[in-house]
Formats: C-alpha cells, sequence, structure tokens
C-alpha cells in the first residue's frame, strides 16, 4: 500500500505540471500521453488538486495502473471520453500508481497502444505515507483502484467511483457540468 501512495502522488505531481502545458509533443504535433509522463509527489498531487479561480472547467481525475485489471479493462472507455470531452472544456490527469521503473516498460507501451492523448502522471511518493495522499483526494477513499474523480470549478468533488466506470454515468455528470460551465460564462 505504501508503494501505491508513493506512486499516487508522485504521479499527481507530475500531472500538475503537465496539465499546465498545451497538449503539443516536441516535434509540434498532436501530444500522446507518453509524451507527457511525469512524476509527480505529494506537493505536486496537492497543486493539481487545488483549483485556479479563474479556470471554469471541470477536472477528472482517474486513478490507474497498468496491474490493475479493471483498470487496463476501463481505459479504452476514458480514451473515449477525453477524445468527446477534451474540446468541449474538460480537463482530464490519467494518474498512474504503477513504479518508476516500468515506465518506459509498461506504462509507455499500454497508454501508447491505448492511443491515450489526457495527459499522464505517474505518482511517485518516495517512501511517504500513501496514506496521507490517498485522503488529500477523498477522505472517503481507501485506495481501491480505478478510483475516478471529477472536479467543478471550485474543486469540489461531484463524481467519484471506485472501480470500473460506468461510462454513461460518467459522461452524464460530465454534460452537467460543461452545461453549468457554459451558462455561467
Amino acid at each position: 500500500m505504501m508503494v501505491r501512495s508513493l506512486l499516487f502522488f508522485c504521479t499527481l505531481s507530475a500531472a500538475l505540471l503537465v496539465f499546465a502545458a498545451p497538449r503539443q509533443s516536441a516535434a509540434g504535433g498532436a501530444a500522446t500521453a507518453i509524451d507527457t509522463v511525469r512524476q509527480i509527489d505529494l506537493d505536486g498531487l496537492k497543486r493539481l488538486l487545488q483549483r485556479d479561480p479563474k479556470d471554469t472547467r471541470p477536472l477528472l481525475i482517474n486513478f490507474w495502473a497498468t496491474w490493475c485489471d479493471g483498470c487496463r479493462e476501463e481505459f479504452p472507455d476514458l480514451v473515449k471520453i477525453d477524445n468527446d470531452y477534451r474540446d468541449k472544456g474538460l480537463n482530464f490527469v490519467a494518474v498512474s500508481l504503477d513504479e518508476a521503473e516500468d515506465v518506459k516498460t509498461k506504462v509507455e507501451p499500454f497508454l501508447k497502444a491505448m492511443k491515450a492523448q489526457m495527459p499522464v502522471v505517474l505518482l511517485n511518493l518516495n517512501g511517504g505515507d500513501t496514506e496521507v495522499a490517498i485522503h488529500v483526494v477523498d477522505p472517503t477513499w481507501t485506495g481501491d483502484m480505478p478510483a475516478t474523480f471529477l472536479y467543478d470549478k471550485d474543486g469540489k468533488v461531484v463524481f467519484k467511483h471506485f472501480g470500473k466506470i460506468k461510462p454513461d454515468e460518467l459522461r452524464a455528470a460530465i454534460d452537467r457540468l460543461i452545461v453549468i460551465t457554459t451558462k455561467g460564462n
């Protein structure tokens, strides 16, 4: 559990860096997730969860790992959701809880096979307390994976799901936020 929490925090920090950066590859083309896998720590996770008052876009965060069967099974649905909602204003960060040494051998090949384009970070707690990281995300979360959280413009969790998502339920929650955001601007 400690290793998972460590990876969670490292991934979240990297997500923050990726989240603020444009989605373009070094070659200038459309970025793929493998262009954006960075490590984050607990502080990076906290920064990712902090909302800029000027940013009214919803934030979707999914915690996953290549060793998690449910995570791999749901990932194609998440890629479709990212593709469908990216241009509508959804910010989406996938947080990998894999081991840092598995980024090149497992994480990147998986993301490439999935044709993932959302920012992906690897949470690396460097031996830190995983329970702290888990509770930073949601005090009711026990660390079960996959775990999906949708935040509104104020940083409030408006949808969460532990285990494989039901795509229609997640899409309905995103649709509600996008409609609210559109009307609010």
